[in-house]
């Protein structure tokens, strides 16, 4: 009978990275990321992705695949994950499935199929987020389909063009390509919370040691690989914030402020996301009996 996939789930600087190598080193296991922005090559202080060194000797997938060119595409991570967890299984480990990203856990995981691509709609739309700016897409987005406006930030210019997309190709909300909470691969889903003071704190810490593990540095080198046509890449938390600081649209200190503002901001989406997800068993982040609250928890499923 093959094992589970556990996946690991929470909030931006909950503690999952850990937690997930505790678990897999307990449970014989290989991390596979869901984490949509580690995808990326070079993509490592702003994402905080575990070194080599840090991975402790646990294997870990689907961490480098795209360069900072290519735009995501839940789809076909979806393809990439559901082999990984296969090839974990068949050879007898454990699946450990972490990452805050909330619908590539979906796509990981759940009965959960995505409608095709128009390239001239796409293209038009893209081009209205240029001249107009994602505010007012979203205030578009809102008035056909506000369950999905409500689960989309409103800088997210990338994730509204593809929600109206939906919406015209399909006379269907966005909103409703999400079917009920069914997995396709058997897992266990732990959560790690956090309170909020906590998980502010956390936030603001995780930031100021990314600029001093040299973010703007590694946004520098990335400019020449093509972050800025990155439609994906160069929209994420911290590199996006770097790149005005670069243009001299914003000083360091306040493309600092800005992240820290940012992922806040995230922080309470990837929250009320995963909170509407019945078969989460949440943990309390700040106790020091993480790891064994998990263990407890997989092994009562």
């Amino acid at each position: 009978m093959l094992r589970p996939a556990i996946a690991v789930v929470g909030p931006t600087a909950a503690g999952k990275s850990d937690l997930s190598l505790a678990l897999a080193r307990a449970l014989g296991g290989e991390v596979v990321n869901a984490d949509s922005m580690q995808l990326y090559r070079g993509m490592d202080v702003g994402t905080a992705k575990l070194t080599p060194r840090e991975r402790c000797g646990v294997p870990h997938h689907l961490l480098d695949i795209w360069p900072v060119t290519q735009t995501a595409s839940v789809s076909e991570y979806q393809l990439l994950a559901r082999a990984a967890i296969a090839d974990i299984q068949d050879r007898d480990r454990t699946p450990i499935l972490v990452g805050g990203s909330g619908l590539y856990v979906r796509a990981a995981l759940d009965n959960l199929q995505f409608p095709g691509t128009d390239p001239g709609l796409r293209t038009r739309l893209e081009g209205e987020l240029a001249e107009v700016g994602p505010a007012e897409l979203h205030a578009r987005l809102r008035v056909v389909d506000p369950v999905a406006a409500a689960a989309i930030l409103p800088s997210n210019g990338r994730r509204i063009v593809r929600a109206l997309e939906v919406v015209q190709l399909t006379a269907r909300p966005f909103s409703a390509t999400l079917p009920k909470y069914e997995y396709a691969v058997p897992a266990i889903q732990v959560g790690i919370e956090l309170p909020r003071p906590e998980l502010d704190r956390r936030v603001t810490e995780r930031v100021n040691r990314m600029w001093q593990l040299g973010l703007v540095d590694e946004v520098r080198r990335l400019v020449p690989a093509g972050l800025r046509d990155g439609r994906t890449a160069s929209r994420a938390l911290a590199y996006a914030q770097v790149l005005k600081f670069l243009d001299g649209e914003w000083t360091e200190a306040e493309a600092a402020a800005q992240t820290i503002l940012a992922t806040k901001r995230f922080v309470r989406r990837q929250e009320s996301w995963f909170r509407r997800d019945p078969r989460i068993t949440w943990l309390r982040g700040e106790r020091s009996d993480l790891a064994e609250q998990a263990l407890a928890a997989v092994r009562a499923r």
